[in-house]
């Protein structure tokens, strides 16, 4: 662990100077220069108090947490084979996030999932084919390159309304699917 570095985002996050820190942990700004640069360390006594500068503790500091996911792999994907339509999960356990993104492929004339009314909006961008978005009583034929924009209040699906397979990025939020 770069404990200068953790120390000095820690301290810029709290929107601190090095002169703000110095004073409230009373050291001087020289000494915390150089504990940021890794060029000296605290001991356990100092750190403990710089930590409570920054409002924070030993226990937190040190608490190790798990790097966040950012880039996704194809071998990261879940494939879902339905008899109309496959889904390929996109983002591994997407129900944490504040959406979910999925590849949906349909087959010619096959249909999603029916999705019931929910709070929150869905998008849609048409990878490849034809596909027709039912929205509540309304019908809207959309093709490669076209996208869809709704809010979840109605019940809705996409249905393939080309001759060979469609596929789209579907993404909603909240997740849902």
């Amino acid at each position: 662990m770069d404990i200068g570095r953790k120390l000095k985002q820690l301290r810029i996050r709290n929107d601190l100077t090095l002169e703000e820190l110095a004073s409230r942990s009373e050291l001087t700004k020289g000494f915390l220069s150089q504990v940021e640069r890794n060029l000296t360390s605290p001991s356990v006594s100092t750190l403990e108090d710089i930590l409570e500068a920054l409002g924070t503790d030993l226990a937190a500091f040190f608490k190790e947490s798990r790097e966040e996911q950012i880039v996704f792999h194809t071998d990261d994907f879940f494939i879902d084979e339905q008899e109309d339509f496959t889904i390929h999960w996109i983002i591994p356990n997407a129900q944490k996030n504040e959406m979910e993104p999925m590849i949906l492929i349909l087959k010619p004339n096959g249909t999603s999932q029916i999705v019931d009314p929910h709070i929150g909006e869905e998008f849609g961008y048409v990878l490849q084919g034809k596909i027709t978005l039912v929205n509540g009583d309304k019908e809207y034929t959309l093709k490669k390159g076209e996208t869809f924009y709704i809010s979840g209040r109605n019940t809705h699906y996409i249905k393939n309304s080309g001759k060979h397979d469609a596929s789209l990025l579907w993404v909603s939020t909240p997740p849902m699917f």
